[in-house]
């Protein structure tokens, strides 16, 4: 595993100062190979990147073994600051559904304000996850049903390390941390190898601090 440089150690720190303490690998050792198609919505606003972290959960988890895995956009203009969505399917075998994903596994907001939206938590499985990236408890998001509830505030995280693009506070790989904190969908090895994939040697050390951070102070709250 490659740490940060001295240069972005101090440059991010206390953040990676946790990356390189407790080791992003060991966190989630476990590999979530289930028998049957697991299915991620993602609500956010164009230019959060709600469409870029389900392309990274895919490829993190045909990495981690699953064999069938796709993602996709809801169907639609992408326009900044509009709502979007986005889905990921993840299965043993090769995904033949096509269709948006209407009964989710787990639902991951990027802003918290499209709670407000019934729609956004419609169809969320029993004992399912709702992960939202907001600066409130779970208990206190008022978010009805029977499932469970993660949240951790990534728009801090990301304000802190600086990814902002054009003003916008870009949260897709922070809240990343959260939902493998809530669900252990992937492990973190295979999110890290991704991230080195897709992101240039400048970014990659500040996203693997902000999955990190985000994981460390994610709060869950389970139904049962």
């Amino acid at each position: 595993m490659t740490y940060p440089s001295k240069e972005r150690y101090h440059e991010f720190t206390p953040y990676v100062k946790i990356y390189l303490t407790i080791g992003i690998v060991g966190m989630v050792q476990k590999s979530f190979i289930d028998t049957k198609l697991y299915e991620i919505r993602w609500h956010g606003r164009g230019g959060q990147g709600a469409i870029t972290a389900a392309k990274i959960i895919a490829q993190a988890a045909y990495l981690n073994g699953y064999n069938g895995v796709t993602a996709a956009p809801s169907f639609g203009a992408e326009r900044r600051g509009a709502p979007v969505s986005a889905s990921t399917r993840i299965s043993p075998q090769t995904v033949m559904v096509m269709s948006q994903v209407e009964k989710p596994n787990v639902v991951v907001v990027l802003d918290d304000t499209l709670l407000k939206d019934p729609d956004t938590t419609s169809g969320l499985n029993s004992e399912g996850w709702l992960v939202v990236n907001s600066q409130h408890h779970p208990e206190e998001l008022k978010c009805y049903g029977d499932f469970n509830i993660a949240s951790a505030d990534a728009t801090s995280v990301c304000q802190e390390l600086g990814l902002i693009v054009s003003g916008l506070t870009v949260v897709n790989t922070a809240i990343l941390g959260a939902l493998i904190r809530a669900t252990e969908i992937v492990d973190m090895a295979s999110l890290e190898k991704v991230i080195r994939e897709r992101f240039s040697n400048k970014t990659i050390d500040i996203n693997l601090a902000a999955i990190t951070k985000t994981y460390e102070i994610t709060k869950l709250h389970k139904m049962r």
